[in-house]
C-alpha cells in the first residue's frame, strides 16, 4: 500500500464512526483504532501501576479504579467530571520539543482544542499529540521520556 492509500484510509477511519478496522493485503496488514474522549469515572495516579501491569489490561477497559488514597477530598466530589488526554499510540512520551526547552504544558493551563500537548516518538518519528477537548490541566500522569502504552492516560483536565 502507498503512503496516499494509507493516508486516505485514516482520514475516512477518523471521519467515520467506525471504531477500529484490520485489512490485510497480501504481506501488509493494517490495524487502527479509531480515538475516542472517554469521560472517567475514576481517574488518578497510581505510581505502583505499572506498564506492565497497564498493559495486561485488555484494550476496552478504558476506566480505571484507582483507590481513593490517591484522591483529595476536592477531587473526590468532582472526580467524575474529569476527562483524560491518552496515548493515540506506543512510543517515547517526551514534555519538551527539545531537552533544553520549556514542556508544552504545565499544571494549571489553561488547553484548549489544537494546543500541542507533548510529543510521542515511535520508530524515530516525532509525532505532535494535541488537545481533543477544553479544559484545565490539573494532573500530569506520565514521567517525561518514559514509555507508554497505547491508550494510556497522558494528562487529566477539568473542563469546567
Amino acid at each position: 500500500m502507498d503512503l496516499k492509500k494509507i493516508k486516505s484510509l485514516i482520514q475516512f477511519i477518523s471521519d467515520s464512526n467506525i471504531d477500529e478496522i484490520r485489512i490485510k493485503i497480501g504481506n501488509t496488514e493494517i490495524y487502527m483504532k479509531n480515538r475516542t474522549l472517554i469521560k472517567n469515572e475514576k481517574c488518578s495516579w497510581n505510581p505502583d501501576f505499572s506498564t506492565t501491569k497497564m498493559s495486561s489490561l485488555s484494550s476496552s477497559s478504558t476506566s480505571f479504579d484507582f483507590p481513593d488514597r490517591f484522591y483529595n477530598k476536592t477531587e473526590k466530589e468532582n472526580k467524575n467530571q474529569y476527562l483524560t488526554i491518552t496515548s493515540p499510540m506506543i512510543g517515547t512520551f517526551y514534555r519538551r520539543p527539545h531537552p533544553d526547552q520549556k514542556p508544552f504544558v504545565k499544571i494549571g493551563d489553561q488547553i484548549k482544542i489544537g494546543t500541542k500537548v507533548c510529543v510521542i516518538e515511535a520508530m524515530k518519528l516525532f509525532n505532535d499529540i494535541e488537545s481533543e477537548i477544553n479544559g484545565k490541566l490539573i494532573k500530569i500522569l506520565v514521567e517525561d521520556s518514559s514509555p507508554v502504552d497505547y491508550d494510556q492516560p497522558l494528562f487529566i483536565l477539568d473542563p469546567n
